[in-house]
């Protein structure tokens, strides 16, 4: 069915949970005091995994190397910030988004380099292409942003790959392609329909040349989207996509732009009955009739295209109820969920809110079988989180390879990374003192590794929340980790410890 576009003239801004307490829908709920950083993630029942991990399975990550410009203590333009990370299905190559709508592909090292029998963990830039422009929407007096939301791989079916972006309203298909051959120059005398009669044939001829690769749009899926775009999952048949905004859920095919189908509708009839939003999306690793959703009230639903056309009604909802007594004006902004992934298992759904990280099994709807605390330190500080609008920051989170670890970001370019069904937790920071000569930190802490500074009982009086991590990918094949810090990308590679 075609999408028809909506009449309402409502625009969402980039802070929709900040216009979403201006209409009265958080709950009121007594503050909690703070907790320490340090204090242990909890792991609750209801976990098939193996629960018996050995503590050699712990991962340290090594600092590996830094992109971006590092030689100037001036603030980063706007435009140059990262806005997304990617690896592909491979690990081969790495996408990052900024907010000036380019994209720039590294490649793994293509030089069979090893070290101690492990392969290198360096990336060098493969492609730099802008993938989206700003825009103005003249009917709506509304300017859109070239800021590349996220960016997803498509499996590699030939010699090129293809990626598909979007920004707030345009979702882009985009083929990056080498060309190492060209035709010879003078190498065919075929200037006219007749051939001279003597002369001999020269047929033209390929003659190698220096690698070219270039990135060509494919297809451009627009106009479907009323509200911003937050969220594109790609099917695992291949075939199709879906693009998530605040209030609506577009299914598409890779081959058809001109029409898509609408999944899921939050939309009130009456706008001042809204009460959440949608907050991320995506697709089920191997079934695919299935994706979830994420809102802003900390619910997590998983639906069935199977059921019906129209997915309002899903197959599962995930949502741990909470103590009335326990409510706070604070309690639904930081119960919004930022980012939601399926395992690569299938079975788990990772789930990311402002303090925690929860996996949940998709058996258990009633709570969460894993939780960890990534920065529950800043329960105290959620009125100045509030005021310098820190509190509405999204963080993204991400499995390991085999799902056994997770990992996401915190403030003061810290990042989290956790061993499943174990205490087993780390704390290290992305910073440009890895790539400098070393200087007293300016902050306390109990142990400091090189290679990537481990913190242990972070005081939360000397984070800068200017500085923080809120995207990151972990390389499927293995223990590699790309993080974007404003405008650098970290990338860590795990060593086991001795």
């Amino acid at each position: 069915m075609m999408l028809k576009k909506s009449k309402h003239k409502v625009i969402f801004s980039n802070k929709i949970l900040n216009t979403l307490r201006l209409i009265n829908i958080y709950p009121r709920r007594k503050q909690q005091s703070s907790m320490d950083c340090s204090e242990p993630s909890s792991s609750r029942a209801g976990s098939s995994e193996p629960q018996n991990m050995e503590c050699s399975d712990e991962i340290q990550w090594r600092f590996s190397q830094i992109k971006g410009n590092i030689e100037t203590d001036d603030a980063p333009t706007d435009a140059d910030i990262i806005s997304c990370v990617e690896f592909s299905h491979d690990g081969e190559l790495l996408a990052t988004g900024d907010k000036g709508g380019r994209v720039v592909i590294f490649q793994r090292d293509q030089s069979g380099v090893y070290l101690n029998g492990v392969r290198t963990s360096e990336y060098n830039v493969y492609s730099t292409f802008q993938s989206h422009e700003p825009e103005f929407d003249y009917l709506k007096s509304l300017e859109i942003e070239e800021k590349i939301n996220q960016i997803k791989w498509m499996k590699k079916k030939n010699a090129a790959n293809f990626i598909i972006s979007t920004n707030d309203k345009t979702v882009k298909l985009w083929k990056i392609s080498e060309r190492e051959r060209k035709m010879a120059d003078g190498g065919y005398n075929l200037r006219s329909c007749r051939l001279i009669s003597g002369s001999p044939l020269q047929l033209p001829m390929l003659v190698p040349m220096e690698l070219i690769v270039e990135a060509s749009p494919r297809r451009v899926y627009a106009n479907a989207h009323t509200y911003h775009i937050n969220s594109i999952s790609i099917n695992s048949d291949q075939e199709t996509f879906i693009s998530a905004d605040d209030l609506r859920i577009n299914l598409w095919n890779h081959e058809i732009t001109n029409q898509s189908f609408n999944i899921v509708d939050i939309k009130p009839t009456n706008m001042e009955e809204l009460t959440e939003v949608i907050t991320a999306a995506e697709f089920h690793q191997q079934h695919c009739h299935l994706f979830a959703y994420s809102s802003s009230k900390g619910i997590i639903r998983l639906c069935d295209m199977r059921d019906s056309a129209l997915c309002d009604g899903p197959a599962r909802t995930f949502e741990e109820k909470e103590d009335p007594a326990a409510r706070s004006f604070f309690s639904e902004i930081i119960s919004s969920i930022s980012d939601v992934k399926f395992s690569r298992s299938g079975r788990y759904l990772l789930t990311r809110d402002y303090l925690t990280v929860n996996v949940w099994d998709l058996n258990m709807e009633s709570r969460p079988v894993e939780t960890y605390h990534v920065h529950d330190c800043l329960r105290s500080k959620l009125c100045t989180l509030y005021e310098n609008d820190s509190i509405f920051d999204k963080f993204e989170c991400c499995w390991s390879g085999d799902d056994r670890h997770v990992i996401t970001g915190s403030y003061n370019n810290h990042f989290r990374t956790f061993k499943r069904n174990s205490h087993v937790e780390s704390t290290y920071e992305a910073s440009l003192e890895l790539c400098k000569p070393f200087r007293q930190p300016q902050y306390p802490s109990s142990e400091r590794l090189r290679g990537g500074e481990r913190k242990e009982e972070i005081n939360s009086d000397f984070l800068d929340f200017n500085k923080k991590i809120l995207h990151c990918a972990w390389h499927p094949l293995a223990d590699i980790i790309a993080l974007a810090a404003t405008n650098n990308l970290y990338i860590f590679e795990g060593v086991q410890p001795s």
